[in-house]
């Protein structure tokens, strides 16, 4: 078995019109962790399908358990405000602990 390279890691996520299941595989493992605990709970609406030799998951999901966002990034002069009210109220980031 190789190992993968963190740019051949991906994640494909195949999504249609139709009531099928949305269908996902990754090889992300934060997301393969939520996606085992989402199974485990509720296997009517998450199933595992497959698991490959490079420590992939194949996962079939119902399209309600899925929602993508897509946001805009902060501005410059926001980061700046939200970094300074969290340094006042004594926030670390996750970096710095």
């Amino acid at each position: 078995m190789s190992r993968l390279t963190k740019k051949e890691r991906d994640t494909e996520i195949y999504y249609n019109q139709s009531d099928d299941p949305v269908q996902i595989r990754t090889h992300d493992t934060k997301l393969i962790r939520k996606l085992t605990a989402l199974s485990e709970d509720l296997p009517e609406l998450c199933q595992l399908v497959e698991e490959d030799e490079c420590s992939g998951s194949y996962y079939d999901v119902n399209k309600n358990c899925i929602s993508v966002h897509v946001i805009r990034p902060y501005s410059e002069e926001r980061r700046k405000k939200q970094s300074e009210w969290a340094k006042e109220n004594g926030i670390q980031s996750k970096k710095t602990m």
